[in-house]
């Protein structure tokens, strides 16, 4: 069967889809823009790998609450909140923007961390050179490890009372699981790092009285836009909030992101 290719399909997605498709923040050309080295084209309903294996784009279901999407989200679900890149930090965020991540999607582009795959596409970046000078291990593929680079070297030129936000860094690649929705972690995939985590926030540490998250951060605003600018999104921008956390998610920014 002879397969349509759609690479401009930013407009066709909608009719393509039908009544399966919301209003979405980020579209499926973003996402083919953003992994122009892993993703081939979108063929009406299903994404195009480059292998040229294909994989669905949504489940069907329309019906699901955040909660479910947070647990079973779709590659479509991934996209559909705005996330308010460069906008101010205040006032506190009501959704969680990029916290959705399809597993099947990031375990065929990383590789799942049981198979051991993601460890071995782990290269060392040195941390604020100037500064703090040690290597945290980031995955290469999509050359997060570039970006990375590149936002090191941005931050260390930063006033040190920003730096102190930055140093010792909390992580990078870990095989785990988010810890309230048990779904996997970005840092599974080798794609985040959390910075320093005396100088952060999470929600589950200021809940209050009705169990509903309280909005703290302490992250400067020039600290954000660093991360931003190289394709990574802000944890700090969820209702779950997670301010030390930035992930490489370069479709949620509108962006394609060039290598460094």
């Amino acid at each position: 069967m002879t397969r349509t290719v759609w690479h401009g399909c930013a407009v066709a997605i909608p009719v393509l889809l039908g009544s399966m498709q919301t209003s979405l923040s980020a579209t499926i050309d973003d996402l083919l823009r953003a992994y122009p080295d892993a993703l081939a084209g979108f063929d009406g309903d299903r994404l195009v790998w480059r292998d040229g294996t294909t994989m669905p784009v949504s489940d069907g279901r329309l019906d699901k609450s955040m909660e479910e999407q947070l647990r079973h989200g779709s590659i479509l679900d991934q996209l559909r909140l705005t996330y308010p890149a460069h906008s101010p930090l205040l006032p506190a965020p009501m959704d969680d923007p990029g916290r959705v991540r399809n597993k099947a999607f990031f375990d065929k582009m990383y590789g799942d961390c049981k198979s051991g795959r993601p460890a071995l596409e782990l290269v060392p970046v040195v941390w604020l050179p100037k500064t703090w000078g040690h290597p945290v291990r980031i995955t290469s593929v999509n050359g997060v490890d570039r970006h990375l680079a590149a936002i090191s070297r941005e931050l260390d030129e930063l006033p040190p009372l920003d730096k102190k936000y930055l140093y010792p860094p909390g992580g990078t690649y870990a095989c785990r699981s988010v810890a309230d929705t048990g779904q996997t972690s970005m840092h599974a995939w080798g794609a985040a790092i959390d910075i320093n985590i005396s100088q952060s926030d999470y929600w589950l540490w200021h809940r209050s009285a009705d169990g509903l998250p309280h909005y703290v951060n302490r992250v400067p605003p020039e600290i954000v836009r660093v991360f931003e600018r190289h394709g990574f999104i802000w944890g700090g921008r969820w209702a779950h909030y997670d301010t030390m956390h930035f992930e490489y998610r370069p479709e949620l920014l509108g962006q394609q992101v060039d290598p460094e």
